[in-house]
């Protein structure tokens, strides 16, 4: 392949809509936290944190459809729509825990998971292999997490404190976080076991090679 050919590549990757979206959702953060802090310390008013991060979550959704229905899927993608994701659970969970400490113990759990599977990712990237997509308990710790959320604010604009509840909802949210990462724990090391069998069958069918010659 050309440089040339290459080169258009990369710029039809950067000008895909689903690329744009992921990029405004990771612009998108900055005003988020500017509206949250002030509406902590200054306004009172989460409507416009509450807004922003909705829009983020519904163009989250769209932006796989559009990827998936005109065939928009790159590389890049790859990329930028989990940076977009994990960016803002990470901004929104320090956010929370200026309203709610119990929020602290999840966000580590969060981060702790994210670390260990971006590590788990690189190396089975380097072993030239594609991490496998999303699955269902990864989005449904996700989708705890958003409920988490939701939930704290309401609860901190309706000035109603419930430890009981908050510690029951961030326990649940917290034991999906620890089930999805378990289940791709459980995928990693199986795609580690294939590629070491992989590696010794390749290894005995050159020695092979390397005895007949």
């Amino acid at each position: 392949m050309s440089n040339e050919t290459k080169n258009e590549v990369i710029s039809k990757d950067l000008m895909t809509i689903p690329n744009a979206i992921s990029f405004v959702r990771i612009l998108l953060i900055t005003p988020f936290v500017a509206f949250f802090i002030a509406a902590k310390y200054i306004t009172g008013n989460y409507i416009p944190a509450i807004i922003i991060i909705a829009l983020s979550g519904i163009s989250d959704l769209f932006d796989g459809m559009i990827a998936r229905k005109f065939h928009q899927e790159s590389e890049l993608g790859k990329v930028l729509d989990p940076l977009a994701d994990k960016l803002t659970l990470i901004a929104v969970g320090i956010c929370l825990i200026f309203i709610e400490p119990y929020v602290l113990p999840l966000m580590i759990i969060m981060v702790l998971k994210d670390i260990l599977m971006i590590i788990g990712g690189t190396i089975i990237i380097n072993k030239g292999v594609i991490p496998p997509k999303s699955s269902w308990y990864g989005k449904a710790s996700t989708f705890m997490f958003y409920i988490s959320v939701a939930m704290v604010v309401l609860m901190e604009i309706f000035n109603f404190h419930n430890e009981t509840i908050s510690l029951a909802v961030l326990g649940v949210t917290a034991g999906m976080m620890i089930f999805s990462l378990i289940n791709y724990a459980i995928i990693f090391f199986k795609i580690q076991k294939q590629i070491k069998t992989k590696e010794e069958s390749t290894s005995t069918v050159q020695a092979s090679i390397t005895d007949k010659q």
